[in-house]
């Protein structure tokens, strides 16, 4: 049985709900079932849903994230059916997994299961939960800014101030997640009682800055012979946390809380915040102007004259005036957007998570063209062609004026994220199915194909956006192994770790076409040679960011080398000496494109919805 109130909403419903205590009541937690990951995890969580079905005094369920191991449509559809056998109410939040590798761009979480934020009431509490992302983008937790924003909606229509909340998300609230303190700043100026998560597979008893958190354990077997969940008990102002096998006797406590109201108003603790100091050892980096977006941005920007053209997850497609931040125009798909726009004279060209590829002129609709699944591609434009991949198996060429098909390659195994590559007669794109294609750009016959051999999908080289200098195509993935390949052939040329190093995604070309620069997982920039026989680490930068996931590209532009990093920080180094020129925090948040938009001034995007366009002074321009 599916609640279905909690989706939408809910002024109503709580100003009409009574509010007050019941001296005990049980419910069931359920957490990271990762359903088409392991063999038996369809298997474990029937045996779950069962067990549960056959305890009348357990009055819901809540699920705390990674549904599925891939948050593929497929997996989504069987977790789904398998918990519509519950007989109670259930209530369900996405979690990295079902959200990281999304063909939809977590858009068929929604689909599937309604929302993916829930709230409800029950004996006189408030439980609220919210997406905890990466949403498409490797790098740390972040809870997307639409469902701050819905949170901010969900505590400012309590109907008492003093409602006790229970909080909900598949990450713990803590530095795993860029933005934890945006939700815990929000939850402390209420009645904040108790947190609830996932993520780590154990059961855990912890603390978020003084509230108590409860890690529910993962529904997989593992090395057991059954899986298992927890029954949650309320009773007398405290949380009881039992560990449940199916068809096994109940186990005892093994985590117990008080719940009180911790009046955090008068509390003087100081508590980690991020830190934007920074931005105070480059004074002369100044922010000319600011815009937030009432949701995630996940996909960089694109200049289009004096136009900086960006997208956000609410659907839109929009364009802000460089000089002012001022927006200009605005189209809105259907869907959340994960495609970096492509620009060609006064066109825009982008995808939607709503199966749509669309051209626009300055807000208005040229064309569109509808596909079998969401698109989470960024297209790419050349002599009058929009090429662009797919999550349902294809890889299209449409004419750039009419959005007329071209051609069609219907043999991608897995699905399409990064921005391909057009290099000689050919254009070049992985997907997340561990393989890595050629085609040839005028009639899309297959030239080559290249696998990587990996048994997991997750080390695929997808998300970085391939380059190509000297006949030679290089990518990295998350295997930490940078490949060199044979334009025209495919036959690997080189395959190497850097030694001591562990490379990723975020890669790009050199102005002069010698080097491949690489962010590595260790904060460590270097350049490769793109014509020695083996992986030639022959440029170095002495900056050191930290550990490093975000896979968004590194641009070199008039022999300055812009780097993005997962925490809202941009940098500028020298190409020659890789020294840096400056250094500014625009967020806490993935910063997801780096845009110089003329001379002295940048435009930087982070993933929580912000662009940001800061001043430089002349000797930070230039080397």
């Amino acid at each position: 049985m599916r609640h279905l109130g909690y989706a939408l909403f809910f002024v109503g419903c709580l100003v009409t709900s009574p509010v007050f205590a019941q001296s005990s009541f049980k419910f069931a937690h359920i957490s990271d079932t990762h359903i088409g990951g392991a063999v038996t995890a369809a298997e474990d969580l029937r045996n779950t849903v069962k067990d549960i079905d056959a305890d009348s005094s357990l009055k819901f369920v809540i699920i705390t994230g990674d549904i599925t191991e891939f948050g593929a449509d497929a997996e989504l559809r069987e977790a789904r059916a398998i918990l519509d056998s519950l007989n109670k109410p259930w209530y369900i939040i996405p979690g990295n997994h079902d959200a990281n590798w999304s063909e939809s761009g977590a858009n068929s979480f929604r689909t599937v299961f309604g929302s993916e934020t829930t709230t409800f009431q029950y004996g006189g509490y408030l439980f609220a939960g919210t997406a905890c992302g990466p949403n498409m983008r490797m790098g740390p937790g972040q809870v997307p800014r639409e469902n701050i924003v819905w949170l901010d909606s969900v505590l400012d229509h309590l109907p008492r101030k003093d409602m006790p909340i229970v909080y909900m998300n598949h990450y713990p609230q803590d530095s795993a997640q860029n933005n934890w303190y945006e939700a815990m700043d929000r939850l402390k100026r209420h009645n904040i009682q108790l947190i609830l998560c996932g993520h780590g597979h154990n059961n855990h008893l912890l603390s978020f800055e003084g509230v108590p958190g409860i890690m529910g354990r993962s529904n997989l077997r593992a090395k057991d012979t059954v899986g298992g969940y927890n029954i949650v008990t309320f009773s007398q102002d405290t949380v009881y946390y039992q560990q449940k096998r199916p068809a096994q006797p109940l186990g005892p406590v093994w985590a117990k809380a008080a719940l009180y109201d911790h009046h955090f108003s008068s509390d003087t603790t100081r508590y980690y915040r991020p830190s934007f100091a920074v931005n105070a050892e480059y004074p002369d980096v100044k922010k000319l102007w600011e815009y937030q977006a009432r949701s995630d941005m996940g996909t960089g920007n694109t200049l289009q004259g004096k136009w900086v053209i960006g997208t956000d997850t609410d659907g839109w497609l929009f364009a802000l005036d460089s000089r002012s931040g001022r927006k200009a125009w605005s189209f809105r798909s259907s869907g959340k957007v994960y495609s970096t726009p492509a620009v060609a004279g006064r066109l825009v060209v982008f995808a939607s998570t709503d199966k749509n590829i669309y051209c626009v002129r300055a807000g208005h609709l040229v064309w569109k063209f509808e596909t079998g699944k969401p698109v989470v591609a960024a297209p790419v434009i050349g002599n009058g062609t929009v090429y662009i991949g797919g999550s349902d198996g294809h890889f299209r060429a449409l004419d750039l004026s009419t959005g007329r098909l071209r051609w069609d390659f219907a043999g991608v195994k897995g699905f399409v994220v990064d921005r391909p590559l057009i290099y000689g007669e050919n254009i070049y794109f992985g997907c997340w199915a561990n393989d890595f294609y050629a085609l040839d750009k005028r009639s899309g016959r297959l030239v080559w194909k290249w696998n990587s051999g990996a048994s997991n999908r997750m080390f695929s080289p997808a998300a970085c956006w391939p380059v190509a200098a000297h006949g030679r195509v290089f990518i990295v993935a998350p295997d930490n192994v940078m490949t060199a390949l044979d334009a025209g052939t495919g036959s690997v040329i080189w395959r190497q770790r850097a030694p001591g190093l562990r490379v990723r995604e975020s890669m790009g070309l050199s102005e002069d076409s010698t080097l491949v620069f690489v962010k590595t997982m260790d904060g460590v920039l270097i350049g490769v040679s793109t014509t020695d026989p083996t992986l030639n680490i022959a440029w170095q930068s002495d900056v050191r960011l930290g550990y490093e996931l975000s896979p968004t590209r590194l641009l070199e532009n008039k022999g300055v080398l812009y780097v993005p990093t997962q925490s809202g920080t941009a940098l500028a180094v020298t190409r020659d000496s890789g020294k840096p020129l400056w250094r500014y925090k625009a967020s806490n948040c993935m910063v997801n494109g780096i845009l110089p938009v003329g001379e002295g001034k940048v435009v930087i995007s982070t993933m929580d919805g912000k662009m940001t366009c800061i001043t430089l002074h002349a000797t930070q321009v230039r080397p």
